[in-house]
């Protein structure tokens, strides 16, 4: 099976075509000031034309569904469906926090962490069993010293989250609050591909995930008070 994966979730945005037999085919990761909508096709035809797949080949489309940018997660959600329904091929939403926490399995906590602004994250804490993961709660958008308040052990934190709020999680956790090196920090679109192999979604009803309310709406919702 031969997947293409998008991930416009974070400033970050990733590309990658994984076959479950091959492994990662080819992978383009950017971080560039231009809005995901001017870029991402541009990337994806530079990869199909780079790893020499005709993108008839696609067996199915994975997707990062958010948390993260609003703006970001619309068009990776929307492109996927579009090319999804347009090469007739089958579909999968990944959680952008459950794809950061997959890349650290061990038998550690893992706090994945993604910025969202004045010291607020969307967050989601792990149990880490040898390969598997297990999301203790639900996921949440918090500020951060409510969520550090939450976190009494060794935990290794994951994602721009913890890569901007690094020195207040040390202030607050010391030695207990372990960090990967900078260039972890962001997800992985072949990973992504990966985790999409066994499993499927709706194409009509996959929906963003934002947990928190965008801001349009919260304006919108203020006007009719």
């Amino acid at each position: 099976m031969l997947v293409l994966a998008i991930d416009t979730s974070t400033s970050i945005g990733t590309l990658a075509l994984y076959d479950d037999k091959k492994g990662v085919i080819g992978e383009i990761t950017l971080n560039v000031k231009q809005n995901h909508s001017a870029i991402t096709m541009t990337t994806l035809d530079c990869l199909l034309t780079l790893t020499g797949v005709d993108k008839n080949e696609i067996d199915k489309v994975a997707v990062s569904t958010g948390p993260g940018s609003f703006t970001g997660i619309r068009i990776g959600v929307g492109l996927a469906k579009g090319l999804a329904y347009a090469l007739k091929t089958s579909i999968a939403g990944i959680n952008e926090l459950d794809l950061l926490a997959s890349m650290y399995i061990g038998d550690k906590k893992i706090v994945s962490m993604l910025d969202a602004r004045k010291e607020r994250v969307f967050c989601g804490i792990y149990k880490g069993n040898c390969d598997k993961l297990t999301l203790e709660g639900e996921y949440m958008a918090d500020e951060l010293d409510i969520i550090l308040n939450m976190i009494d052990e060794e935990a290794i934190f994951v994602g721009d989250g913890a890569f901007i709020y690094r020195d207040i999680i040390k202030a607050k956790m010391g030695d207990k609050a372990i960090f990967m090196p900078n260039s972890l920090n962001i997800s992985r679109a072949s990973l992504l591909g990966e985790m999409a192999v066994e499993k499927e979604d709706n194409l009509f009803t996959l929906e963003p995930y934002y947990i928190s309310k965008s801001q349009a709406e919260k304006e919108k919702e203020n006007k009719n008070k």
